[in-house]
């Protein structure tokens, strides 16, 4: 065993080293809202093709949820991140040199599955070396931590863009992931040294990976929350991801610049919410269910906004609004204290990455579906380009309402202090 003192020092070394790569799967992700244009304008792309690019990477990312999950129960978190991030490191680089839709497609699809194992892994690694009571606090600093990766894809990689270019800017990036992922198999440790128990005192045996399957998915709650976690996202990288870029240069005919800072607004709400979201949790509402649907149905309310409303709105008064979406949408990190109070510690890897499952698919149909919409409704000619965009957003908004109401009746699994 090894003293107090050394295992929190242990403990901050991870998570700086797990934050280090976090931070890039999320420039990843939403990256494509401040160079979508470029993009399409380079490669030559339709709307339609602009939202596969962008929405392989979430499908190819929702679809190794399930694999990776059981390789990370028995392999272990430091060795399923280290090899998938040569992956990403190698589809980063691709994709800065791609000459054609399809090259640009494949380097996706590496970066969707490089990147899919990292938080769920990291959650896994924190599993063994949190608390119950702990895993929520540290979950949410998590993702507000790797959000510094949404806020680098925002208005600093927009002005890194306007100077240097999209490609060698993810040109860059795919270079310091190589060299963070040399990191973190150099330093991570998937448990304190001398553990090796689960949460009920047993021997920690390798879950059988159809076991844990049908414990996970034969659960009703795990179902529920899954939709609302689909819809949750999926509002969220619609926004942030893709489309919210296009609709401010579009309809709104903001600049590039100006589009940056309102993206980066949300991730700064992201952010704060995601620093405190716990405290929320455990000081007002005293539940991870409470919590988390209230924050759904503020960002619902929200997202509402871009049905219309948001045209009318001075810019100040817009980026208080999209500041608001990001600290809204931090109560779906509430998604993954639920899920770790669920399930016990032996099958954790199994359940987050089959719960991210739908987070991501939320994402990839979102963003996928919206561009199909858009596309179609641009073509009449009776419509006008707000119209196309309001249409498209009903989308994930109609989704994300019926999905709150159907996990009212979901069971509230709350941890106490």
């Amino acid at each position: 065993m090894i003293d107090s003192n050394r295992m929190r020092r242990q403990r901050w070394l991870i998570f700086s080293v797990l934050a280090l790569m976090y931070i890039l799967v999320y420039f990843y992700r939403v990256s494509m809202a401040v160079v979508a244009r470029d993009i399409a304008r380079d490669l030559e792309l339709t709307p339609q093709q602009l939202g596969s690019l962008s929405g392989i990477l979430f499908f190819v990312y929702a679809l190794a949820q399930l694999p990776l999950g059981p390789m990370i129960d028995r392999l272990g978190s430091r060795v399923v991140i280290s090899g998938c991030g040569v992956l990403t490191a190698c589809g980063g680089i691709m994709f800065s040199q791609a000459g054609s839709l399809a090259t640009a497609m494949a380097a996706r699809v590496l970066i969707g599955i490089g990147t899919a194992s990292v938080l769920m892994a990291t959650f896994t690694v924190f599993s063994h070396w949190y608390t119950k009571q702990e895993f929520g606090r540290v979950s949410g600093f998590m993702v507000a931590v790797g959000n510094v990766g949404n806020l680098s894809a925002t208005a600093p990689l927009a002005l890194l863009v306007a100077a240097i270019g999209w490609r060698t800017s993810f040109l860059a990036i795919g270079v310091l992931q190589a060299l963070v992922t040399v990191l973190v198999f150099w330093k991570v440790q998937d448990r304190p040294p001398g553990t090796g128990a689960d949460d009920a005192g047993h021997p920690d045996a390798r879950p059988d990976m159809m076991t844990a399957w049908r414990e996970i998915f034969g659960n009703r709650d795990f179902w529920l929350l899954g939709m609302l976690a689909f819809f949750w996202y999926g509002n969220y990288l619609a926004l942030q991801g893709l489309w919210g870029g296009p609709y401010l240069v579009e309809v709104l005919h903001l600049s590039s610049t100006a589009t940056g800072r309102l993206l980066m607004a949300t991730a700064l709400g992201f952010i704060a919410g995601s620093m405190v979201i716990d405290s929320i949790a455990r000081r007002l509402f005293h539940s991870y269910k409470r919590t988390l649907l209230a924050g759904q149905a503020l960002l619902l309310a929200l997202m509402c906004s871009f049905l219309g409303p948001a045209e009318k709105m001075a810019l100040p008064l817009l980026a208080a609004v999209f500041f608001a979406i990001g600290m809204a949408v931090s109560s779906g990190v509430m998604v993954y204290p639920i899920i770790r109070s669920m399930f016990s510690v032996r099958i954790t890897g199994t359940a987050l990455t089959s719960l991210n499952f739908f987070v991501l698919m939320g994402s990839a149909v979102s963003q996928l579906v919206m561009g199909l919409i858009i596309g179609a409704l641009k073509r009449d000619p009776a419509l006008s380009v707000p119209a196309a965009f309001h249409g498209a957003f009903l989308f994930p908004i109609i989704g994300l309402a019926i999905t709150i109401v159907m996990y009212f009746f979901a069971r509230d699994y709350w941890e106490k202090p």
